[in-house]
């Protein structure tokens, strides 16, 4: 079965009035899948917490000791412009990287098929050094240096549609030779990247403002899956951001919620090249409610193969 894992947790982080990264983007995905009767055929299974050990593998213990000191007891303490901490961000966060650790233990012992994780506080903009952009730990590199350690694997790859480029995984994987990252972004746009790297395991495909669903897919299918192919992954783990839809108001993309399964589809013709790999997705970005929902949804459906 393909399993879909959360927890209440996740919905306690606040970034405050009016952030667009907020609790009700969980609560949007759940109806969805409900009104659907998607969850009606899902494994649904609450996150772990993972521990300190779990977070050191990619954050450096200064990142850990100031996140601790810098937790409020009560109210809220802003650590930078973007991201806030309130007495429950770091549960909500430890959550969310558990969620990926107790995924990847269900796709290595075969009890899933696939898995998605709908869980925040997001991860991809959290650096080795540093928080940053709404993300406080890295849970999609957290998950992949756990994997590394537990079962050995050689070759992660790392799939990010976010319309944000991951520079949080980026800085990882430039460290990590065993992890591949292939991020495409709208540039010109947070985090501000350089639109090329001089590491061969981090692909990098920038997007022009407006860019619609047919060039997005092209995009990846002329740049990314060659060097998936390349690569030969045991491991897949999709940084599933649904901010490039063309109703998200931090970004200027022109996705359909279509254009997610269509994603979904063009990366499953790609698995038997590569040995066919297990994939888990993780939710980061996508602002507008009724977008991410919708996306996200009909991503799930696509991706379990219902």
């Amino acid at each position: 079965m393909f399993l879909y894992i959360s927890h209440s947790e996740c919905k306690k982080h606040d970034n405050g009035y009016g952030h667009p990264e907020n609790s009700q983007r969980i609560g949007a995905i759940e109806d969805q899948l409900i009104s659907q009767r998607l969850m009606d055929y899902l494994l649904v299974e609450d996150a772990r917490k993972a521990d300190k050990e779990d977070i050191l593998r990619v954050h450096t213990e200064h990142y850990w000791d100031v996140m601790q000191k810098n937790l409020p007891q009560e109210g809220r303490v802003q650590i930078d412009e973007d991201t806030a901490l309130v007495p429950d961000s770091i549960s909500a966060a430890l959550h969310a990287c558990g969620a990926v650790l107790d995924g990847i233990d269900a796709l290595m012992a075969n009890r899933a098929s696939g898995v998605f994780c709908n869980v925040r506080p997001p991860g991809h903009h959290a650096e080795v050094h540093q928080p940053m952009g709404f993300c406080l730990f890295n849970n999609i590199a957290v998950g992949a240096a756990y994997a590394f350690e537990k079962y050995g694997l050689e070759r992660i790859s790392v799939l990010d549609f976010d319309v944000h480029h991951g520079n949080g995984t980026e800085t990882y994987a430039e460290t990590e030779p065993r992890l591949q990252l292939i991020s495409s972004y709208q540039k010109g746009i947070f985090p501000f990247t350089k639109d090329e790297s001089v590491y061969e395991n981090i692909v990098k495909i920038p997007l022009e403002s407006g860019t619609g669903g047919q060039a997005f897919i092209e995009a990846w299918e002329d740049k990314a899956w060659p060097a998936l192919k390349a690569f030969q992954p045991q491991l897949i783990l999709v940084s599933a951001g649904f901010d490039a839809h063309r109703g998200d108001p931090l970004a200027q993309l022109n996705l359909i919620e279509s254009d997610f399964a269509l994603w979904a589809e063009s990366l499953h013709r790609v698995l038997p090249d590569i040995g066919n790999p297990k994939v888990l997705s993780v939710l980061e970005g996508g602002y507008n409610l009724q977008a991410l929902a919708l996306s996200a949804a009909i991503y799930i459906k696509a991706m379990s193969g219902f």
